[in-house]
């Protein structure tokens, strides 16, 4: 992961939200993919902008994203695609949904990004460099206990019934619990605003750009054995501000 790296990470998120934006609060044709998840105009004229770009400025990486498949998905280099994560935030015209872009090498992310398209807001994370929202340095806070913690997910629709079980064992521990946000929660999480989110059936392009904005910050991120996320996790995520947290959540996610 390089300079140019970042640089081109940068011009995909801008071609992302030009995309976007003008389908933003419109009337927008939704359609449900296979997995009743909804997808729009806006997810596919996104994601294939950002697949124009690096058809020529990088060729030979793979490419995995949401809308449109995996091209070279066993390449050293991975470049990991979602459009818009939280579609049903963006029909409803929430501005907490984001486009999320991922660089793997050798299955592990190193470098993340999460735009915010309408609110102009951009936190970027790569290894060994701390995390920046809008070109400043973003910090998560201190939050050594449960019972302090402000956590979130997406929903409780989004757990099988034993992982809502379990999530809510962590729930009951937690100061305050907060639903929606997808990618949103992440970046809020990363600035200090938000201590724990703990999700479940996340796909890699759901989850690899989290993971250097987050640790970039300060944080951690872990599947739900506390193992570290990469392109064979299975879905179960936890984002910690602040890791002296990641034994209790354990515990109680069993």
């Amino acid at each position: 992961m390089t300079d140019d790296d970042i640089d081109l990470a940068n011009v995909l998120a801008d071609a992302a939200g030009d995309a976007i934006r003008p389908f933003f609060r419109t009337r927008l044709d939704v359609e449900d993919k296979a997995d009743a998840s909804p997808v729009t105009q806006a997810d596919r004229a996104a994601e294939a902008a950002m697949r124009a770009i690096l058809a020529v400025k990088r060729p030979g990486d793979g490419v995995i994203g949401e809308e449109y498949g995996a091209d070279r998905p066993d390449a050293a280099r991975v470049w990991v695609l979602d459009p818009i994560d939280g579609t049903r935030s963006f029909i409803a015209g929430r501005p907490i949904f984001g486009t999320l872009i991922a660089l793997l090498e050798e299955a592990r992310p190193v470098l993340g990004v999460i735009d915010q398209p309408i609110g102009a807001e951009r936190w970027i994370g790569a290894h060994g460099r701390p995390t920046t929202l809008n070109d400043v340095p973003a910090k998560v806070r201190a939050c050594p206990t449960l019972d302090r913690a402000l956590l979130a997910t997406t929903g409780p629709s989004y757990f099988d019934a034993a992982g809502l079980v379990a999530f809510e064992r962590v729930s009951a521990g937690a100061r305050e619990t907060m639903y929606a946000g997808d990618c949103y929660n992440y970046g809020l999480l990363a600035s200090g605003h938000i201590d724990l989110v703990v999700e479940a059936g996340l796909k890699l392009h759901d989850f690899a750009a989290l993971v250097p904005v987050v640790e970039g910050a300060g944080g951690g991120m872990c599947d739900w054995t506390g193992a570290p996320l990469g392109q064979a996790s299975d879905g179960r995520v936890i984002a910690l501000g602040d890791v002296r947290l990641l034994d209790e959540v354990l515990a109680r996610l069993g």
